[in-house]
This record gives C-alpha cells, sequence and structure tokens, in this order.
C-alpha cells in the first residue's frame, strides 16, 4: 500500500510549520510541461483534471509532437536538442502568459524546466513539481514563493542525499517548501500508460495538488 510522507522542514529534522492559505483564492494560470517521454495522454488528462478544478493550462509541447515509449529514446532528443534549447522553448511559450503570474508545473524533466523558469520569473505564483527537480543556481532569489514537490521513495532519479540538498537550497533561496513522498510507487507514478503508474499515489497526489493550488 502506498503512503504519503510529508517533509516540512528540513528532511529528519523533526521541525515544522502550519501550512495556511495564501493572500488570494481563485483560479490559477499554469504552465505544465511534460516528461521526457513528451507529450503524453497522461499529460493532457492532468490538465484537463486541472481545468475541471477551474484553472486555466498550457501544455507546451517542448519535442515538437515527438513522443516516446522509452526514457532512452526520450533522453536522445533531449541530449539532441540540448539544455539551452530546451529552456528556450519553454520561455517562449510561457512568456505570452507569464504577466499574469504563472504557476509553474511539470513531469520529472517538466518539472526540472518549470522550476528554472519559475526561479526566474518575479511574477510566478507557485511551482507544482511531480516526479523531479532541478539544481539551483547560488544566486536564486525568490520571495517566499510556494512550491511543492512530489516525488516517490525511493526514487533512482531523485536520491534522498540530492532531494536533502535540493530542500535546504530552495529555503535558502526564500522558497516556502513542501515535500510528499510517496513509499514504494514507480518514478512518474501519476502515468497510467508508464509500468511506474500507481493509482493510489497518482490519485493522493492530486489531491493534495490541487489543495495546494487553492492556496495561491
Amino acid at each position: 500500500m502506498t503512503s504519503a510522507a510529508l517533509w516540512v522542514g528540513a528532511p529528519g529534522s523533526g521541525g515544522g510549520r502550519v501550512v495556511g492559505p495564501g493572500w488570494h483564492h481563485g483560479p490559477m494560470n499554469i504552465v505544465l510541461f511534460h516528461s521526457t517521454y513528451g507529450l503524453r495522454p497522461a499529460v493532457r488528462q492532468a490538465a484537463d483534471r486541472l481545468r475541471a478544478a477551474g484553472h486555466e493550462v498550457w501544455t507546451p509541447d517542448l519535442f515538437d509532437g515527438r513522443t516516446f515509449d522509452t526514457v532512452e529514446d526520450g533522453r536522445a532528443l533531449n541530449e539532441e536538442l540540448g539544455r539551452e534549447e530546451l529552456l528556450k522553448r519553454a520561455v517562449l511559450a510561457a512568456a505570452p502568459y507569464s504577466e499574469r503570474g504563472l504557476v509553474y508545473a511539470g513531469f520529472s524533466l517538466g518539472a526540472a524546466v518549470a522550476q528554472t523558469l519559475a526561479l526566474g520569473d518575479k511574477n510566478a505564483r507557485g511551482l507544482l513539481l511531480l516526479h523531479g527537480t532541478s539544481d539551483i543556481a547560488a544566486t536564486a532569489s525568490v520571495d517566499d514563493l510556494p512550491v511543492q514537490l512530489h516525488v516517490a521513495e525511493p526514487d533512482p532519479f531523485e536520491p534522498d542525499d540530492w532531494l536533502s540538498a535540493w530542500y535546504l537550497q530552495m529555503r535558502k533561496a526564500g522558497a516556502d517548501v513542501e515535500v510528499y513522498r510517496y513509499a514504494g510507487a514507480g518514478h512518474l507514478y501519476t502515468d497510467p500508460g508508464l509500468p511506474d503508474y500507481d493509482e493510489e499515489a497518482a490519485e493522493a497526489t492530486w489531491q493534495v495538488a490541487l489543495g495546494f493550488l487553492e492556496t495561491l
């Protein structure tokens, strides 16, 4: 049985805080980036779920319509494009909506992209990370940016030491961070079309994520 554990405070520290509502409630403008598998049906389904909750959602296709059945094939295209080109495409996709105050979100590779954009956007309203993180520039600085991460436990792509360091760096940058771990789930456990899928963990993730969006 999959269960979620929440870090609020540094992992293992015993510290914590009360998670309260933000200053505004209402529909969010969300840009949702796909994983290294491309813009799969699961991404569109996730966007539809967010829209059903009243949010405006855009799902940029960073791979020009290409999707993949294996992570190896997706990584090959990612390496062919290169990080700079991938981020350029993401920035151009988000730019028309950034003045509205975006919530950046993404799956795995898309989460890493979302994090990079959110930390560089002074208008960002929030950051929702599913299955992935990215490195953080030493100069990164945000003003209490709400951040929520959902990740498997264990996750070979997001090891514990990395996540602990990531958490501390995000806090140092000024982010307000929650981390949810899902014991026994696969890496991309929210995608019904992949072997990683875990229905219980996926449903728990979306319930918590939708609640998070309501507080922004």
